[in-house]
């Protein structure tokens, strides 16, 4: 089930956190009376990623954002402005919620994974759009 899905915006890869929808807060319950919950969340490389959400103490709306290892995660995809994240979550029959990360771009008007497998396949794929415009 998707937890959050989100556009980035430049404030997202250069500030070390996603501030994201208060519509997405419920998939990420934070315990009673605290402001904050850690979670780990693999992406399509099976690569565990430690994440934090926090809400604001004060205010009139909980403004939520994510840290830990947000930053990391923005350098190691080489992720910009423009670029897409998704959480999704899995419940389990144990009661323990395992959450999965992905990150798009948006090429040629569909949204491509950016995990290095698939960057790899669409770098060949631009290298050969490249030769061909030069070859015409």
């Amino acid at each position: 089930m998707e937890a959050m899905n989100k556009v980035l915006s430049n404030s997202d890869t250069a500030n070390k956190r996603l501030e994201f929808p208060v519509r997405s807060l419920p998939a990420f319950p934070m315990p009673d009376g605290q402001n904050s919950m850690e979670f780990v969340a693999f992406d399509r490389l099976q690569k565990p990623w430690k994440f934090k959400v926090s809400i604001r103490n004060e205010g009139r709306y909980p403004k939520p954002w994510l840290n830990g290892e947000w930053d990391d995660y923005v350098h190691q995809k080489g992720l910009k402005k423009g670029d897409k994240v998704i959480f999704t979550m899995d419940d389990q029959e144990n009661g323990d919620r395992i959450y999965y990360i992905r990150a798009e771009r948006k090429l040629f008007g569909f949204w491509y994974s950016i995990d290095q497998h698939m960057s790899k396949v669409v770098r060949q794929f631009l290298h050969a759009l490249n030769i061909q415009r030069c070859g015409s």
